[in-house]
């Protein structure tokens, strides 16, 4: 085989190829497929200890996540590459919200959005939780590029901006919100959480800009859709505006 991992079942893996090839029509695309795939697997061994994890299989997830994925053709087609995307490739603008770049950073995401998205879906439904998933994605793909408009080779992936979004909704629809955190021995309040999301932003190449458009995003959708917050939640409401301002600020003028 041309990948770069073995499979474990030739007969189940050949037919799941064969599936992905015939649902996607890009081999890019079920190459990147598969070696997510094989990443998470090895991934969840490590963790759960169900089953012995050789170091040729240790030696190998670390290869897939730092030279496969990054090189892999359709990760490279679809992440956000300010240069591409001033050629015309405006897509990449939302299709970057759903690459990451190695399983940490998928799963400090996921782990984030799981404590938040409820609460939204909970006020509002889950068309607008929609909405301002997309809104918060889309807001911060263009922060990017309005700070980052004269680099060209500026890339970055990642649902941050989304989930800083919904965190941010969530937050000023239930302000008292409390989170119980397994390596936290007592419950932490929830802007207390967000703020330290965002100001975690700032740490490494994952789309750290879109995490202040995500924000903006999120924050004024949701004051959009219960314009009452302005009234009911005063102080929650300057806050969540107080990091967002500041690191705006320190953004623009490159102490950031």
């Amino acid at each position: 085989s041309d990948y770069p991992f073995k499979y474990e079942s030739e007969e189940w893996n050949s037919k799941k190829e064969e599936l992905l090839y015939k649902w996607l029509g890009d081999e890019d695309a079920v190459i990147f497929i598969l070696t997510i795939g094989q990443i998470t697997e090895t991934w969840d061994d490590l963790i759960d200890k169900d089953k012995e994890v050789t170091d040729e299989q240790i030696n190998s997830l670390f290869m897939h996540m730092l030279i496969d994925l990054p090189i892999n053709p359709f990760f490279d087609r679809y992440k956000f590459l300010v240069g591409a995307i001033k050629s015309g490739q405006k897509d990449r603008m939302l299709t970057s919200g759903f690459l990451h770049v190695d399983i940490p950073h998928l799963f400090f995401n996921m782990f984030t959005l799981f404590f938040f998205s409820n609460v939204v879906i909970d006020w509002l439904g889950p068309i607008k939780f929609v909405i301002i998933y997309m809104i918060s994605l889309l807001a911060g793909s263009l922060l990017a590029m309005v700070f980052h408009k004269n680099e060209p080779y500026y890339s970055a992936v990642g649902a941050s901006g989304a989930v800083t979004g919904i965190l941010y909704a969530a937050i000023l629809l239930q302000p008292d919100m409390q989170l119980g955190l397994m390596f936290i021995p007592i419950p932490i309040p929830a802007y207390i959480f967000g703020i330290g999301y965002l100001l975690y932003s700032k740490l490494g190449n994952i789309g750290h800009t879109a995490h202040f458009g995500g924000a903006i995003g999120g924050y004024i959708t949701t004051l959009l859709f219960l314009p009452g917050l302005l009234v009911t939640e005063p102080l929650m409401v300057g806050l969540l505006a107080i990091p967002i301002i500041a690191l705006f600020i320190l953004q623009k003028t490159g102490k950031l």
